[in-house]
């Protein structure tokens, strides 16, 4: 689980690591984030984590996919 902090809450992604392969299960943000732009933010930020670490993923989340989906400079980040 990869979390990120944002005042009293926390966004939050449910993942399993295989190797090198992320799964993104789900990503969370508490309905007092939600329209604030904090999970695109927490993407950004585990997406960083993702290259600094040389891992791909495979966001089985459909926020994730959609927002993976909107940032070309990620998607040799994305698992084939």
């Amino acid at each position: 689980r990869y979390e990120m902090q944002v005042g009293d809450a926390v966004v939050f992604a449910d993942v399993k690591r295989e190797g090198n392969i992320l799964h993104i299960r789900y990503v969370e943000a508490p309905e007092s984030l939600r329209g604030t732009g904090a999970a695109g933010r927490f993407m950004e930020g585990l997406m960083q984590v993702v290259k600094a670490e040389g891992l791909q993923v495979i966001p089985f989340c459909g926020y994730a996919a959609s927002w993976l989906n909107r940032k070309p400079e990620y998607k040799t980040l994305i698992a084939p």
